[in-house]
Protein backbone atom coordinates (compact mmCIF):
# COMPACT_ATOMS: atom_id res chain seq x y z
CA UNK A 1 0.00 0.00 0.00
CA UNK A 2 1.70 3.24 -1.17
CA UNK A 3 1.50 6.39 1.27
CA UNK A 4 0.45 10.18 1.23
CA UNK A 5 0.40 13.21 3.02
CA UNK A 6 -2.88 15.83 2.76
CA UNK A 7 -3.13 19.80 2.26
CA UNK A 8 -6.47 21.02 4.17
CA UNK A 9 -6.94 24.70 3.50
CA UNK A 10 -9.85 26.41 5.62
CA UNK A 11 -10.77 29.91 6.85
CA UNK A 12 -12.83 30.90 9.43
CA UNK A 13 -14.07 27.21 9.85
CA UNK A 14 -14.34 26.64 13.68
CA UNK A 15 -17.73 25.00 12.69
CA UNK A 16 -16.20 21.88 10.71
CA UNK A 17 -12.56 22.00 10.97
CA UNK A 18 -11.87 19.54 13.83
CA UNK A 19 -14.64 16.98 12.62
CA UNK A 20 -12.56 17.46 9.07
CA UNK A 21 -8.99 16.47 10.13
CA UNK A 22 -9.78 13.54 12.37
CA UNK A 23 -11.64 11.89 9.85
CA UNK A 24 -8.11 11.98 7.44
CA UNK A 25 -6.58 10.75 11.23
CA UNK A 26 -8.76 8.23 11.44
CA UNK A 27 -8.19 6.89 7.53
CA UNK A 28 -7.32 2.87 7.79
CA UNK A 29 -4.43 3.84 5.75
CA UNK A 30 -3.27 7.24 7.63
CA UNK A 31 -1.56 10.28 6.19
CA UNK A 32 1.83 10.41 6.96
CA UNK A 33 1.74 13.78 7.73
CA UNK A 34 -1.38 16.26 7.42
CA UNK A 35 -0.44 20.19 6.59
CA UNK A 36 -3.21 22.86 7.30
CA UNK A 37 -3.36 26.16 5.59
CA UNK A 38 -5.27 28.56 7.94
CA UNK A 39 -5.53 31.76 5.42
CA UNK A 40 -6.44 34.15 8.12
CA UNK A 41 -8.88 32.61 10.51
CA UNK A 42 -10.90 35.60 12.87
CA UNK A 43 -12.85 33.19 14.69
CA UNK A 44 -11.53 30.48 17.40
CA UNK A 45 -10.12 28.09 13.94
CA UNK A 46 -6.21 29.00 15.27
CA UNK A 47 -6.86 27.81 19.31
CA UNK A 48 -8.82 24.93 17.94
CA UNK A 49 -5.69 24.37 15.46
CA UNK A 50 -3.17 24.41 17.97
CA UNK A 51 -5.12 22.01 20.45
CA UNK A 52 -4.98 19.28 17.80
CA UNK A 53 -1.57 20.05 17.13
CA UNK A 54 -1.12 19.11 21.02
CA UNK A 55 -1.65 15.16 20.43
CA UNK A 56 -0.89 15.09 16.93
CA UNK A 57 2.91 15.49 16.10
CA UNK A 58 2.13 14.83 12.27
CA UNK A 59 -0.03 18.01 11.99
CA UNK A 60 1.52 21.28 10.79
CA UNK A 61 -0.16 24.61 10.40
CA UNK A 62 0.95 27.54 7.93
CA UNK A 63 -0.79 30.15 9.33
CA UNK A 64 -1.29 33.41 6.98
CA UNK A 65 -2.27 36.93 7.80
CA UNK A 66 -6.12 37.73 7.33
CA UNK A 67 -6.37 39.40 3.49
CA UNK A 68 -9.95 38.94 3.46
CA UNK A 69 -11.42 36.36 1.37
CA UNK A 70 -10.50 35.35 -2.11
CA UNK A 71 -10.77 31.82 -3.65
CA UNK A 72 -7.41 32.56 -5.64
CA UNK A 73 -5.56 32.06 -2.76
CA UNK A 74 -6.42 28.40 -2.70
CA UNK A 75 -4.15 27.14 -5.40
CA UNK A 76 -1.16 29.57 -3.58
CA UNK A 77 -1.94 28.13 -0.51
CA UNK A 78 -1.79 24.69 -1.58
CA UNK A 79 1.47 25.60 -3.22
CA UNK A 80 2.71 26.77 -0.02
CA UNK A 81 1.65 23.84 1.54
CA UNK A 82 3.97 21.52 -1.11
CA UNK A 83 6.82 23.90 -0.55
CA UNK A 84 7.04 23.27 3.56
CA UNK A 85 7.09 19.99 3.10
CA UNK A 86 10.05 20.08 0.84
CA UNK A 87 12.02 22.78 2.49
CA UNK A 88 11.22 21.13 5.96
CA UNK A 89 12.49 17.78 4.92
CA UNK A 90 9.06 15.97 5.49
CA UNK A 91 9.07 12.35 4.12
CA UNK A 92 8.43 11.80 0.21
CA UNK A 93 4.86 9.73 -0.47
CA UNK A 94 3.90 8.40 -3.35
CA UNK A 95 0.65 10.19 -3.47
CA UNK A 96 -0.75 13.50 -2.27
CA UNK A 97 -4.39 14.37 -0.86
CA UNK A 98 -6.18 17.76 -1.47
CA UNK A 99 -8.96 18.15 1.01
CA UNK A 100 -11.24 20.54 2.91
CA UNK A 101 -12.23 22.52 5.93
CA UNK A 102 -15.56 20.87 5.50
CA UNK A 103 -15.16 17.09 4.51
CA UNK A 104 -15.61 14.15 6.43
CA UNK A 105 -14.50 10.93 5.01
CA UNK A 106 -15.77 7.39 5.13
CA UNK A 107 -12.70 5.84 7.64
CA UNK A 108 -11.35 3.60 4.69
CA UNK A 109 -11.85 6.15 2.00
CA UNK A 110 -8.32 6.62 0.78
CA UNK A 111 -7.65 2.91 1.50
CA UNK A 112 -10.28 2.21 -1.43
CA UNK A 113 -8.60 4.91 -3.67
CA UNK A 114 -4.81 3.86 -3.24
CA UNK A 115 -6.04 -0.06 -3.91
CA UNK A 116 -6.69 0.78 -7.57
CA UNK A 117 -4.24 3.59 -7.84
CA UNK A 118 -1.28 1.67 -6.89
CA UNK A 119 -0.94 -0.26 -10.01
CA UNK A 120 0.60 3.33 -11.93
CA UNK A 121 -2.04 4.07 -14.65
CA UNK A 122 -4.59 6.44 -12.39
CA UNK A 123 -2.83 9.88 -11.94
CA UNK A 124 -5.85 11.22 -10.13
CA UNK A 125 -9.10 10.26 -8.29
CA UNK A 126 -11.71 10.62 -5.84
CA UNK A 127 -14.38 8.78 -4.11
CA UNK A 128 -17.83 10.81 -4.81
CA UNK A 129 -20.78 12.16 -2.23
CA UNK A 130 -24.68 12.88 -2.86
CA UNK A 131 -26.23 10.54 -5.27
CA UNK A 132 -25.18 12.06 -8.58
CA UNK A 133 -22.50 10.66 -10.63
CA UNK A 134 -19.26 12.09 -11.59
CA UNK A 135 -17.19 12.01 -14.51
CA UNK A 136 -13.93 13.77 -13.46
CA UNK A 137 -12.69 13.21 -9.90
CA UNK A 138 -13.95 15.99 -7.15
CA UNK A 139 -11.23 18.64 -5.71
CA UNK A 140 -11.69 17.90 -2.42
CA UNK A 141 -11.23 14.60 -1.91
CA UNK A 142 -8.69 14.01 -4.45
CA UNK A 143 -5.79 11.51 -4.62
CA UNK A 144 -2.82 12.71 -7.10
CA UNK A 145 0.22 10.62 -7.71
CA UNK A 146 3.38 12.46 -7.05
CA UNK A 147 5.13 9.99 -9.70
CA UNK A 148 3.07 11.83 -12.17
CA UNK A 149 2.78 15.48 -10.50
CA UNK A 150 6.60 15.91 -9.83
CA UNK A 151 7.35 15.18 -13.06
CA UNK A 152 5.10 17.16 -15.10
CA UNK A 153 3.78 20.24 -12.76
CA UNK A 154 5.92 20.23 -9.46
CA UNK A 155 3.42 22.92 -7.99
CA UNK A 156 0.29 23.76 -9.09
CA UNK A 157 -0.30 25.93 -11.59
CA UNK A 158 -1.53 29.27 -10.02
CA UNK A 159 -4.46 29.73 -12.88
CA UNK A 160 -8.19 29.59 -12.64
CA UNK A 161 -8.56 26.45 -13.86
CA UNK A 162 -5.90 24.53 -12.07
CA UNK A 163 -7.69 21.59 -10.56
CA UNK A 164 -9.04 20.89 -14.10
CA UNK A 165 -5.21 21.53 -15.99
CA UNK A 166 -4.10 18.60 -13.91
CA UNK A 167 -6.48 16.25 -15.00
CA UNK A 168 -5.72 17.01 -18.58
CA UNK A 169 -2.19 16.79 -18.18
CA UNK A 170 -2.34 13.50 -16.98
CA UNK A 171 -4.55 12.24 -19.88
CA UNK A 172 -1.95 14.04 -21.88
CA UNK A 173 1.03 12.19 -20.40
CA UNK A 174 -0.89 8.86 -21.11
CA UNK A 175 -2.78 8.11 -17.29
CA UNK A 176 -6.03 7.64 -16.66
CA UNK A 177 -8.25 9.81 -14.05
CA UNK A 178 -11.42 8.09 -12.18
CA UNK A 179 -14.42 8.52 -9.72
CA UNK A 180 -14.98 5.73 -7.35
CA UNK A 181 -18.53 5.70 -6.07
CA UNK A 182 -18.08 3.24 -3.60
CA UNK A 183 -15.26 5.84 -1.75
CA UNK A 184 -17.56 7.97 0.23
CA UNK A 185 -17.46 11.94 1.56
CA UNK A 186 -19.64 14.10 2.66
CA UNK A 187 -19.12 17.68 2.19
CA UNK A 188 -20.91 19.85 4.50
CA UNK A 189 -21.27 23.30 2.62
CA UNK A 190 -22.89 23.44 -0.66
CA UNK A 191 -21.24 23.67 -3.82
CA UNK A 192 -21.20 26.80 -5.24
CA UNK A 193 -22.52 28.63 -1.93
CA UNK A 194 -19.09 30.87 -1.92
CA UNK A 195 -18.61 32.12 -5.75
CA UNK A 196 -22.07 30.94 -7.72
CA UNK A 197 -19.64 28.76 -10.09
CA UNK A 198 -18.06 32.31 -11.18
CA UNK A 199 -14.52 30.03 -12.08
CA UNK A 200 -16.43 26.98 -13.13
CA UNK A 201 -17.27 29.38 -16.38
CA UNK A 202 -14.15 31.39 -16.68
CA UNK A 203 -12.19 28.48 -16.64
CA UNK A 204 -13.50 26.95 -18.96
CA UNK A 205 -12.35 30.12 -21.07
CA UNK A 206 -8.66 30.15 -20.16
CA UNK A 207 -8.37 26.24 -20.55
CA UNK A 208 -9.82 26.35 -24.17
CA UNK A 209 -12.45 24.66 -23.75
CA UNK A 210 -14.91 23.77 -27.26
CA UNK A 211 -18.15 25.66 -27.37
CA UNK A 212 -19.75 22.25 -28.31
CA UNK A 213 -18.42 20.68 -25.57
CA UNK A 214 -18.79 23.58 -23.10
CA UNK A 215 -22.61 23.80 -24.60
CA UNK A 216 -23.30 19.64 -23.97
CA UNK A 217 -22.15 20.09 -20.40
CA UNK A 218 -24.66 23.16 -20.12
CA UNK A 219 -27.53 20.82 -21.28
CA UNK A 220 -26.58 18.12 -19.56
CA UNK A 221 -26.15 19.86 -16.13
CA UNK A 222 -29.40 21.98 -16.91
CA UNK A 223 -31.46 19.08 -17.86
CA UNK A 224 -30.78 16.96 -14.85
CA UNK A 225 -30.09 19.77 -12.51
CA UNK A 226 -27.25 17.64 -11.04
CA UNK A 227 -24.61 18.41 -10.10
CA UNK A 228 -24.78 22.21 -9.64
CA UNK A 229 -28.30 22.51 -10.23
CA UNK A 230 -30.36 24.72 -13.04
CA UNK A 231 -29.35 27.78 -11.65
CA UNK A 232 -25.43 26.59 -11.60
CA UNK A 233 -25.62 25.50 -14.91
CA UNK A 234 -27.47 28.95 -16.28
CA UNK A 235 -24.11 30.73 -14.61
CA UNK A 236 -21.51 28.31 -15.88
CA UNK A 237 -22.55 29.06 -19.21
CA UNK A 238 -22.91 32.62 -18.45
CA UNK A 239 -19.28 33.03 -17.32
CA UNK A 240 -17.98 30.90 -19.98
CA UNK A 241 -19.57 33.23 -22.90
CA UNK A 242 -18.85 36.54 -21.02
CA UNK A 243 -15.23 36.07 -19.31
CA UNK A 244 -12.37 38.18 -21.12
CA UNK A 245 -9.08 36.89 -19.55
CA UNK A 246 -6.57 38.72 -18.70
CA UNK A 247 -2.94 39.32 -20.32
CA UNK A 248 -0.71 37.84 -17.25
CA UNK A 249 -1.56 36.51 -13.73
CA UNK A 250 -4.35 33.89 -11.97
CA UNK A 251 -6.90 35.17 -14.83
CA UNK A 252 -4.90 34.66 -17.77
CA UNK A 253 -5.30 32.16 -20.01
CA UNK A 254 -3.16 28.80 -20.19
CA UNK A 255 -0.20 28.01 -22.47
CA UNK A 256 -1.31 26.88 -25.87
CA UNK A 257 -0.24 23.91 -26.00
CA UNK A 258 -2.34 22.82 -23.51
CA UNK A 259 -5.67 24.27 -24.79
CA UNK A 260 -4.84 22.87 -28.15
CA UNK A 261 -5.05 19.34 -26.60
CA UNK A 262 -8.12 19.86 -24.85
CA UNK A 263 -10.09 20.79 -27.68
CA UNK A 264 -8.82 17.93 -29.97
CA UNK A 265 -9.53 15.94 -27.33
CA UNK A 266 -13.12 17.16 -26.19
CA UNK A 267 -13.98 17.42 -30.05
CA UNK A 268 -12.77 13.65 -30.33
CA UNK A 269 -15.17 12.87 -27.95
CA UNK A 270 -18.11 14.53 -29.40
CA UNK A 271 -17.21 12.96 -33.10
CA UNK A 272 -17.42 9.19 -30.65
CA UNK A 273 -20.49 9.92 -28.90
CA UNK A 274 -22.26 11.56 -32.15
CA UNK A 275 -20.07 8.12 -34.25
CA UNK A 276 -18.75 10.30 -36.64
CA UNK A 277 -15.33 9.24 -38.12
Amino acid sequence: MGSYFAIVTCRNSEANIERALLSLKAQTVKPAYVIVIDDGSRDRTPEMLKRLQAGWPDLYVITNPDLGYDIARVVSNWNKALTYARQNGLPATDYHMISADDVMYEKDYVEKLMRRMDHGEIAVASGNYGEHGAVTPHGAGRLVSNRFFEKRHGLYPEKMGYESLVLHTAVQQGYSCAVFDDARFEHVRPLGSNHHFYEFGASMKTLGYHPLFVLGRFALYFATGRPIGRLGALYMLYYYLSYRPKDTGYNSMHDSDVRRFIRRHQLKRIKSRLGVA
